[in-house]
């Protein structure tokens, strides 16, 4: 592999990218580049950083074509998510309205979220899916038990004062 440096300080900027990076695919992207920046050939690359051989000479061969830059993963969009995003305020608004009479429960729940995305918003959900989508809208789990509505603070007050000990 013959491979020269392309600017100036690549050299030193793929040191410093090695050392303070922490994901390990990325810093061997640049320590690929090094070694054959110092002449070793494609298969010894490979074995000395545990990669496959291909993987070395395409990581190498962009640096060559396009600098340091090149060398960067590309990102990666995903699959799209069943709830178009444009919905999603109004998902949000749904659930922060609480349950309705129509939904027959007092407080929602994943298998009620998971209903309301099917029933509503023409999508289905696995239960997993709902609480990952509710994680990704910013919802926890975890909420305090709701009030009976016939709960009376000056009576708790007052039992918690005048209980006797056990």
């Amino acid at each position: 592999m013959q491979v020269t440096e392309r600017q100036a300080g690549d050299v030193a900027e793929l040191i410093r990218r090695a050392k303070g990076e922490r994901r390990a695919a990325q810093r061997d992207r640049c320590r690929a580049v090094l070694l054959a920046i110092e002449g070793q050939d494609a298969v010894a690359i490979a074995q000395a950083l545990g990669r496959a051989r291909r993987s070395v000479q395409d990581w190498v061969y962009a640096y060559r074509d396009g600098g340091i830059e090149q060398i960067q993963p590309k990102p990666r969009p995903g699959r799209p998510t069943k709830l178009p995003r444009e919905r999603e305020s109004e998902f949000k608004a749904r659930v922060d309205a609480g349950p309705r009479l129509s939904d027959g429960v007092c407080t929602l729940r994943g298998k009620d979220v998971v209903r309301i995305l099917e029933s509503e918003f023409g999508v289905g959900y696995t239960l997993d899916g709902a609480y990952d989508l509710l994680h990704r809208l910013g919802y926890s789990c975890l909420t305090p038990r709701p009030v009976h509505e016939k709960n009376d603070p000056a009576l708790v007050q007052h039992f918690k004062e005048h209980a006797p000990f056990l």
